[in-house]
């Protein structure tokens, strides 16, 4: 349940808190003139359940806005306490919610003080709070929320995502097998074009670096000319004009040596260069000799470059990947030789899991069908507590013509539709086509009294449930409210004071001025207080005497029944 929700700088609120700490199930109201800013509480929630932000809700001259709440978690709240283990983010029985807007557009959420995803966030509260706004309402008309509403009310999820996972898996498998069928059809053509493919790649052998040693070698055939000018006048230099001199140097040097020891280094040295000459002479002249002059070869290498560019710009930049190239045509010719064998394997996977799909979705739907009943049932005999006498509600379950799973979708075979007569003697019809806003709010309203009692969310939120309603209406509306809060936690934006007067917990919300500057704030009312909101309520900011006595008697009625 929520214990603590904090607010700053959101919009006109500049910081608020509302304490709920130590209440429990029960009625928490919050109340104000139009414009005070009561839905500023509810767009607080609403962003910690990872819904989406704008910087424009930061208040003025405000860097950011941030919103924390405190949630408790009782045993029963198995899912939610799931999740958190999950993501190594449980810290005993308290969760703690946090959501920061950025004037630079960045919005972060923080569960027990661990960043989190808005996904995350969002599947994390589904199982803390339950938000009924004017939204919700209107959601109520939309044809395709309707079976969520009815596997809710069922506890069905669990069988719809058995199936789901089923579906997914038969249309998965139908498609590859579609993709082989196509295969099929082409196959032989395919085959060829593959084997000549691989026939040019294999007929090349080719090798990994080759076309990197053949420009090598062509680069040096192209300057074999240079090459041996060069070298032969270099080593006719050296022969002529340096080594014949070589063998009388170093007698000389060994000579000198033997007349001054001190000279014997520099003798070492000179006899030592003058082998190395002779060493690099005979090194230059084996150079030149193997010299390549072969014109023949040239065109040869040509070739076999032109050859092996004409197989990269086809299979690959590098030869490497055109030799992987290759071993993809191997692999899909093997392939396309089991192709038959695949065919028949995927058709009969696939004739499994498509009897196993309709079984399940034929069972979802004679469950659902059986639900149908229980909640037109224990819709009736809400509304006839809501002040709808003689109303009917029924649910309308379509499946698709035949067997097969043509038509399902992939909740299965059932297209729902909620009908509705509010009048007796009237023919039920499409919620879209009769309801009014009144009628809408109170159709909600037992819709969501009655799946509270299935889910396992502590703490619900109504935003002006009272929309549209008057009357007897609003003090049906109000007992089922406080009905519902003597087992769950119930927060309620309201404009009733019949609503108001149930209340466990009354908070006024109030606009006001200062310093140049507007804000919200927020005051948790004493009973004489509340006495005073509810005439302000009944009628207006001067109400009577009368009124502030009808005011007085609602709220001890309260205390009575208590």
């Amino acid at each position: 349940m929520l214990q603590v929700l904090r607010v700053n700088d959101l919009a006109l609120i500049d910081s608020l808190e509302v304490d709920l700490s130590g209440l429990g199930a029960g009625l928490v109201v919050f109340t104000g003139e139009t414009g005070a800013g009561k839905s500023i509480i509810l767009q607080a929630l609403h962003l910690l359940t990872g819904g989406r932000g704008s910087s424009a809700w930061i208040r003025g001259d405000c860097g950011q806005a941030e919103i924390e709440a405190l949630f408790t978690l009782d045993g029963e709240q198995e899912e939610a306490r799931a999740i958190l283990r999950e993501q190594g983010l449980e810290e005993g029985s308290v969760c703690i919610l946090r959501r920061v807007l950025s004037r630079t557009g960045r919005s972060r959420i923080y569960v027990n003080d661990r960043l989190v995803t808005a996904r995350l966030a969002a599947g994390l509260t589904e199982n803390l709070v339950s938000i009924a706004s004017q939204h919700d309402h209107q959601q109520l008309l939309h044809v395709r929320r309707h079976l969520d509403v009815l596997d809710t009310f069922g506890e069905l999820w669990g069988l719809r995502r058995e199936f789901g996972a089923l579906f997914r898996r038969w249309q998965r498998l139908s498609s590859t097998l579609r993709e082989l069928q196509e295969k099929e059809a082409d196959k032989e053509q395919r085959r060829d074009f593959l084997q000549y493919q691989l026939l040019e790649i294999r007929e090349a052998d080719i090798r990994a670096g080759e076309d990197e040693e053949l420009l090598r070698e062509r680069d040096l055939l192209k300057s074999s000319s240079s090459l041996v000018e060069l070298a032969r006048t270099s080593h006719r230099l050296l022969q002529g004009q340096v080594t014949e001199h070589l063998a009388e140097i170093r007698k000389n040097m060994e000579q000198a040596a033997v007349l001054d020891p001190g000279v014997r280094e520099l003798a070492e040295r000179i006899v030592s260069s003058c082998f190395e000459i002779e060493d690099l002479e005979l090194g230059l002249r084996s150079y030149l000799e193997s010299i390549p002059m072969d014109p023949a070869r040239l065109e040869e290498v040509s070739a076999r470059l032109a050859q092996l560019k004409q197989l990269q710009r086809k299979y690959g930049p590098t030869l490497e990947e055109v030799l992987a190239f290759a071993e993809r045509i191997d692999g899909e010719l093997a392939s396309l030789d089991s192709l038959e064998e695949e065919i028949s394997r995927l058709e009969l996977e696939l004739e499994e899991v498509s009897t196993e799909a309709l079984l399940k979705a034929m069972d979802l739907s004679t469950r659902r069908r059986d639900v149908a009943a229980k909640l037109a049932e224990a819709m009736e005999r809400e509304l006839a507590s809501l002040g709808f006498d003689g109303a009917v509600f029924e649910v309308a379950i379509q499946e698709p013509e035949g067997m097969g799973l043509d038509g399902v979708h992939a909740s299965g075979r059932d297209r729902v539709e909620f009908l509705f007569s509010a009048n007796p003697g009237e023919p039920v019809r499409p919620l879209v086509k009769v309801v009014s806003g009144g009628e809408l709010s109170r159709l909600m309203l037992a819709m969501k009294c009655l799946l509270a009692r299935r889910d396992r969310v502590d703490t619900v939120i109504f935003d002006e449930v009272d929309a549209g309603i008057g009357g007897q209406a609003a003090e049906s509306v109000a007992a089922k409210i406080s009905e519902l809060a003597g087992h769950h936690q119930v927060l309620c934006i309201t404009h009733l004071p019949q609503i108001a007067a149930h209340a466990d917990v009354h908070f006024l919300v109030r606009k006001e001025a200062a310093q140049g500057r507007t804000r919200t704030t927020i005051q948790r009312l004493e009973p004489e207080e509340r006495v005073s909101e509810l005439a302000r309520m009944l009628g207006g900011d001067r109400p009577s005497q009368q009124t502030l006595s009808y005011a007085r008697e609602l709220v001890e009625k309260k205390g009575a029944r208590q």
